[in-house]
C-alpha cells in the first residue's frame, strides 16, 4: 500500500507536466481550476489505495501521472458540462412540463439573441430621452390583442394570482367556488396561495355544483373580490354546474368596488375551438363579458416564454404596477424580447410561426409523412427493429385542455433483443436525449412533436443500439 501511495505525484509536479498546459488550452480553464480538479482526483486515488479499493496495474510515477490526467479530463468534462441540454420530445405531448413546455418561435429566439447581446431600451424612453417603464414594452400589443384597457407581465401565472390577491384583497374576503380550489403543478394550491397573500378565502357551493345565489349570499362588507378559477388542468363531468363569468359580473351591482377576477391558467389568443380542439375560451371573449381582470400563462397555449400576464381594467392594473411586489415579480429583458416577438406573430396573423400552435393543429397527413420518412431511413440503416405505424392521440399537456387528445400517427418499435424499457434508456442516454413513451412493450414515437430535422438524429441513436 505504501509503495502505491509513493507513486502519487505532488501537485506541483502535475502543474509543471506538459499535459497540464495542454489541458488548460484544450478546455479553456484557469490554472487554479484545473489544479483543484487534479487535487480532487489525487485525493480520491489516495483514499482508494488506503481503503484497499485500488485495483489498477500501475507501476511507475509516469504511468500514475498519465492516469491522473486521464481521470482529471473526465472529471473536467463532467464538471463543465451544461446541465440544461436540448432534448428530442418524441412523446407527442406538445406542452410537456418536464421538457420545458412551449418551444419558442424562430422570431422570438432571434429577438432574444439580439436584445441580450447588447444594451437595450428596457427602461429607457428613446423618444423622450428619459427613464421609461418596462411595463410599456408589450402593454400596447396585449391591449390590441385582447381588447383590455391595460396589461402587465410578471414571472409566471402563480405570481400573477398572488400579486392580484395581495394588492387588491389583502385582509379582505375573496369568494371562490369549492369546485375551483385547484392544485397546480408542484403541489401549489389556490387556497395556499391565497393564504400567503393575506386574503381571506370564502368557499361557496360544493365540489360539483355552485349556483349564482351561493356567490350572492356570500357577499359582505368585507368582500373585495370574486375569483373564478378556470379548471384548465382537470375536468369535472356528470352532475355539475358552474357559473359563467358573465353571470358573476352582474353581482357587481351588489357591492361597490367588487372586483371580478378570472384566473384562466393557460389562456389563449388563438381560437382552437374553430379547429374542433378543446373548449378553451379566448381571452378577448372573456374580457368582453365584463370581467375586471384576467391572468394567464405565457408558456402554455400562448406559445411564448414563461410569464404571468395580467390584463383588464386600467385602474386596477395601475394599482398592481405600483405595488412593491411588482418589482419582486418582474421579468427580465430576455423574457420581454421573447414575449414581444411571440405577440407580434399573433398581431400579424402568422400563427404557424408559433411552434405550440403549429404542433397542435398539424394534420395527421403531415405527421404520417414524417413517420414514413423515419421508417424508410431506419430500415436503410438497421434490421434490429420491428416497425409498425399506428393511429393514436396526442395530449396537449402542460395542464391544459384536460381530456383532449388530437388524432396522430405514431411509430412503434420492438427491438429484436432488448426490452422496450432498455431501448428507452438507451435513447434517453444518447448525446441528444430522446424522450419516448412505452406502451404494450413497444417504444412509441409520436411524430407530432418531432421535427423533420430531428429524424436523422433518432435514426442515428437507434442504429447505435445493439
Amino acid at each position: 500500500m505504501k509503495n502505491k501511495v509513493k507513486l502519487l505525484p505532488a501537485i506541483h509536479d502535475l502543474q509543471t507536466h506538459s499535459s497540464f498546459e495542454q489541458f488548460q488550452t484544450l478546455h479553456q480553464v484557469e490554472k487554479e481550476y484545473l489544479t483543484s480538479v487534479l487535487r480532487e482526483v489525487v485525493a480520491k486515488i489516495r483514499n482508494d489505495i488506503v481503503h484497499g479499493k485500488w485495483d489498477k496495474q500501475i507501476s511507475s510515477r509516469e504511468e500514475m501521472m498519465a492516469f491522473i490526467f486521464q481521470e482529471g479530463e473526465d472529471e473536467l468534462v463532467n464538471r463543465t458540462k451544461y446541465y440544461l441540454t436540448k432534448t428530442i420530445n418524441a412523446t407527442g405531448t406538445v406542452l410537456h412540463t418536464n421538457l420545458g413546455r412551449a418551444r419558442l418561435s424562430d422570431q422570438a429566439i432571434q429577438h432574444v439573441v439580439d436584445i441580450s447581446k447588447g444594451y437595450s431600451n428596457l427602461e429607457y424612453d428613446i423618444s423622450e430621452g428619459k427613464r421609461g417603464s418596462r411595463h410599456s414594452i408589450v402593454e400596447s400589443l396585449l391591449k390590441e390583442l385582447t381588447g383590455a384597457e391595460s396589461a402587465m407581465v410578471v414571472n409566471n401565472n402563480a405570481a400573477a394570482v398572488f400579486i392580484v390577491l395581495r394588492a387588491l384583497a389583502k385582509n379582505q374576503e375573496v369568494i371562490v367556488s369549492r369546485g375551483q380550489l385547484v392544485e397546480i403543478g408542484g403541489s401549489f394550491r389556490i387556497s395556499a396561495i391565497m393564504e400567503e397573500s393575506g386574503a381571506r378565502l370564502v368557499e361557496v357551493g360544493t365540489t360539483n355544483k355552485t349556483h349564482l345565489e351561493d356567490y350572492e349570499n356570500a357577499i359582505t362588507e368585507e368582500t373585495a373580490m370574486i375569483l373564478k378559477v378556470h379548471t384548465s388542468n382537470f375536468k369535472t363531468i356528470g352532475f355539475t354546474k358552474t357559473i359563467e363569468v358573465s353571470e358573476l359580473v352582474t353581482l357587481k351591482n351588489e357591492k361597490d368596488n367588487l372586483v371580478i377576477y378570472e384566473d384562466l391558467g393557460s389562456g389563449v389568443l388563438y381560437d382552437f375551438k374553430q379547429r374542433g380542439i378543446g373548449d378553451e375560451p379566448v381571452i378577448k371573449e372573456v374580457l368582453q363579458q365584463g370581467v375586471d381582470l384576467v391572468s394567464f400563462s405565457g408558456d402554455k397555449l400562448l406559445g411564448g416564454p414563461q410569464a404571468g400576464i395580467i390584463v383588464g381594467k386600467k385602474e386596477l392594473i395601475s394599482q398592481l404596477k405600483k405595488h412593491q411586489l411588482a418589482r419582486v415579480l418582474r421579468v427580465d429583458k430576455m423574457t420581454y424580447a421573447a414575449l414581444e416577438a411571440t405577440l407580434f406573430s399573433y398581431l400579424k396573423g402568422r400563427y404557424s410561426d408559433i411552434p405550440t400552435i403549429r404542433d397542435i393543429i398539424v394534420t395527421k397527413e403531415k405527421i404520417m409523412e414524417r413517420c414514413q420518412l423515419f421508417r424508410k431511413c431506419l430500415l436503410e440503416q438497421t434490421n434490429q427493429f420491428t416497425i409498425q405505424l399506428k393511429e393514436e392521440g396526442s395530449p396537449i399537456g402542460g395542464g391544459t385542455m384536460p381530456g383532449v387528445e388530437v388524432p396522430t400517427h405514431v411509430v412503434c418499435l420492438t427491438h429484436t433483443k432488448m426490452s422496450a424499457e432498455d431501448v428507452a434508456v438507451k435513447l434517453r442516454q444518447h448525446s441528444t436525449p430522446i424522450i419516448v413513451r412505452i406502451k404494450n412493450n413497444e417504444v412509441v414515437l409520436d411524430f407530432r412533436t418531432i421535427e423533420k430535422e430531428e429524424i436523422n438524429e433518432i435514426v442515428k441513436a437507434c442504429t447505435l443500439i445493439e
